[in-house]
C-alpha cells in the first residue's frame, strides 16, 4: 500500500488507553516505513471535523484509535469516500472488533492494526442507519430500543457514582421502573403491528455492551439486520434471562422472537434509540442497512475466508 496513512485518535477512549494505543500504532507504522500523520480530537465534534480533514487528504488508510462510538462518529466522513478503515480497538466494548475477529485486549493490538494498514485485506461491511425525529445517524453494531436504551439514558443522566458502578445503579433503577413498552413494529415495508415488549435490538453485528450476543446470528456483511424482540417480562423473569443473554441462548426462549430484514420500523411513546453506545434517535424510528458501505482492512487470511464463503453461497 502506498501513500500516507492517517492515525485518528480519541485520547480519552477506554479511560485513556486510546493515547497509548495510538503511540504504539504510530511506532509500528514508522518501523514498517509508512508515512504516518496523527490527528487527535479532544471531543466528539473535534473527531468528526478531523475525520473530514483526514479523508480530504486522500490517505491510503485511516487508522481509527478508539471504541465503537469513536468509529461510529466518523462514519459520515468515511462512508462513500473510498478510504479504507483500520480499527485499533481502545474502547470499553469493542464489539465491532469482536465481530471482525480482531484482537481487542492484547498488548500488541495496536501494532497488529498498524500491520493491517500496510498489508491488510479489504473487507466491505454493512452500515446501519437510524432515521428518526433526531435526524439520520449511522451505526455499526447494535441499535437498542426499550429497556437497554433506558438504562443507557439513565446512566448518562446520573452524576454519581463513577465508572461501571454508575451503569449498575442505572440498571437497578430501571429494573424497579420496569414496564412493558407498547412497541409497534414492522419489517421490510409491512404495516406496523402491536408488539409490546421489554426490548428490541437491531443488529448488524451479534453483540453489544462488550460481548453480550443479543443478536447471536448476525454477521456484519450479509446485507441484513438481525432483530431480537423480547416480549413483556417481569423483573424476576428478566433477571433470569440475563445469563441466557450472555451465552446467546436467549433466542430459544418462547418470549423471544427473531427476524432478519433490510429495514425495521419501530414506534412507541417516549422511544429512544442507542447504538454503538451513543444516543442516535428518538421518536418513531426507521432502521435500515446500507450493504457493504464501509471498507475495513482485516488480516489477509480472514479476507480470503470471507471471499471463499461468499463464493460458496453464490454457487449454492
Amino acid at each position: 500500500m502506498t501513500g500516507h496513512i492517517v492515525v485518528l485518535v480519541n485520547p480519552s477512549s477506554g479511560r485513556g488507553r486510546g493515547a497509548e494505543a495510538a503511540q504504539r500504532a504510530v511506532a509500528r507504522l514508522e518501523q514498517l516505513g509508512a508515512e504516518a500523520h496523527v490527528y487527535a480530537g479532544g471531543s466528539v465534534d473535534d473527531t468528526r471535523r478531523l475525520a473530514h480533514e483526514a479523508v480530504a487528504s486522500k490517505p491510503s488508510a485511516l487508522v481509527v484509535v478508539g471504541g465503537d462510538g469513536t468509529l461510529s462518529s466518523v462514519l459520515d466522513a468515511v462512508v462513500g469516500s473510498g478510504v479504507p478503515i483500520v480499527l485499533v480497538p481502545a474502547g470499553t466494548g469493542n464489539d465491532l472488533a469482536r465481530a471482525l475477529g480482531l484482537p481487542f485486549d492484547a498488548a500488541d493490538a495496536a501494532a497488529d492494526a498498524a500491520e493491517l494498514a500496510v498489508h491488510g485485506a479489504p473487507r466491505a461491511i454493512d452500515v446501519g442507519e437510524v432515521e428518526s425525529a433526531a435526524g439520520t445517524r449511522r451505526f455499526l453494531t447494535v441499535a437498542a430500543l426499550g429497556f437497554d436504551a433506558h438504562v443507557s439514558e439513565r446512566t448518562n443522566r446520573l452524576r454519581w457514582p463513577s465508572g461501571r458502578a454508575r451503569y449498575y445503579l442505572a440498571l437497578l433503577v430501571e429494573l424497579v421502573r420496569l414496564r412493558p413498552m407498547p412497541f409497534e413494529y414492522a419489517t421490510d415495508g409491512q404495516a406496523l403491528r402491536a408488539a409490546p415488549g421489554t426490548l428490541i435490538a437491531v443488529g448488524s453485528t451479534r453483540s453489544y455492551g462488550g460481548g453480550m450476543p443479543v443478536c447471536p446470528a448476525a454477521v456484519p456483511d450479509d446485507g441484513l439486520l438481525d432483530v431480537t424482540h423480547v416480549g413483556p417480562l417481569g423483573r424476576a423473569k428478566l433477571a433470569r434471562l440475563f445469563p441466557l443473554l450472555l451465552r446467546g441462548t436467549h433466542v430459544d426462549r418462547p418470549e423471544v422472537e427473531t427476524a432478519r430484514a433490510t429495514q425495521v420500523e419501530v414506534d412507541a411513546p417516549g422511544l429512544v434509540v442507542y447504538a454503538d453506545g451513543e444516543r442516535v434517535g428518538s421518536g418513531r424510528a426507521r432502521i435500515r442497512v446500507v450493504p457493504g458501505a464501509l471498507t475495513v482492512l482485516v488480516p489477509a487470511a480472514s479476507g480470503a475466508a470471507v471471499a471463499a464463503e461468499a463464493g460458496r453461497e453464490a454457487s449454492a
